[in-house]
């Protein structure tokens, strides 16, 4: 996986795999390559239910109260993340920088991956580009999808344009009356 200077694809993927978790191993892994990770994931028995301990793990990164918290909360998943940088060349695309070992499990990798494209993403970008939508707020409105704010204002704050515009016709409505 080619993380850019901004963690985009690494917490771009932790966002897909929290807001639409995959039935199965198969259906993460499909995830992880239209992310853009390539290399293969050794298999281990209990790899799905391990990875969606790594998401819920990086949801409390998402609904941290303040940024302390966010970069303690952040800190202790880097730490935890047995992985160190490597460079290499498997698919003959050039040089590039993967955090995981060969021999990882889908698990160990995505823990490492999407820590620190999470740290990339919140140093380069803000502590505050990275929450849930704000429709999810609003009375009535259950949306609880996680927001990863890519925008160059850094001004999004719903999970979709679905979620903006019932946010915009609620608005509208409350000056009508």
């Amino acid at each position: 996986m080619h993380l850019n200077p901004y963690g985009s694809y690494a917490i771009l993927l932790a966002a897909s795999l929290a807001n639409s978790w995959p039935d199965d191993r198969d259906g993460v892994v499909e995830r992880t390559r239209e992310f853009g990770m390539t290399m293969p994931f050794a298999e281990a028995p209990g790899d799905h239910a391990r990875v969606r301990t790594v998401v819920d793990d990086w949801l409390t990164v998402v609904d941290a109260p303040d940024d302390r918290t966010r970069a303690a909360a952040l800190n202790r998943q880097m730490a935890s993340a047995a992985a160190f940088p490597r460079l290499t060349d498997h698919d003959g695309e050039g040089w590039h920088l993967h955090y995981r070992d060969e021999h990882q499990t889908l698990p160990e990798v995505l823990a490492a991956v999407i820590s620190v494209g999470t740290a990339l993403h919140l140093t380069t970008r803000g502590m505050q580009r990275l929450m849930r939508c704000t429709a999810g707020a609003d009375p009535g409105d259950a949306c609880r999808n996680v927001v990863v704010d890519v925008t160059r204002n850094g001004r999004q704050q719903y999970c979709s344009v679905r979620c903006a515009n019932r946010a915009a016709v609620r608005r509208h409505r409350a000056r009508q009356t």
